[in-house]
């Protein structure tokens, strides 16, 4: 992970803190309470995660579609394509109850993590972008399944 330029590992790992906060909130009822009462429901349980994951799929489309700038001719096409994937999918998945949304999300994470190793071989994407999101999805996709499992 030392080759992850350092800003890029803080934002990264500041990013997981809404996936966090909604874990552990589901898994201590005191302090999801204690949310509610403080900041509101949407701040608390899966539906933090809810939220922010679909806001997250979004983003990395806008990621995506800037690697897929430094394609050329119809990879390029096909990048622009598959960049808003990521984005389309939360639009159209995240409607249902919380369980249902859940699990959407975390199939949307797994196929975004596809993509971005996608892009990744292309060359368009830094050389330390799999170190880095890697480990990003696997602590969303950890806490999207307290979420919709526990």
């Amino acid at each position: 992970m030392s080759s992850i330029p350092r800003s890029a590992l803080i934002l990264g790992l500041a990013g997981l803190i809404p996936f966090l906060w909604g874990a552990i909130t589901v898994l201590q009822p005191s302090l999801a309470d204690w949310t509610i009462r403080s900041i509101g429901p949407r701040f608390s349980g899966p539906y933090v995660m809810l939220f922010y994951g679909a806001i997250i799929l979004a983003f990395m489309s806008g990621v995506l579609w800037g690697f897929a700038t430094k394609l050329e001719g119809t990879q390029a096409s096909a990048g622009y394509a598959l960049s808003v994937i990521p984005a389309l999918w939360a639009f159209f998945t995240t409607g249902g109850g919380p369980s249902s949304a859940g699990i959407s999300l975390m199939a949307g994470f797994i196929g975004l993590l596809g993509l971005d190793w996608l892009f990744w071989r292309y060359g368009v994407a830094p050389g330390w972008w799999m170190y880095l999101r890697v480990p990003l999805t696997a602590i969303a996709l950890a806490c999207l399944a307290v979420g919709v499992f526990a």
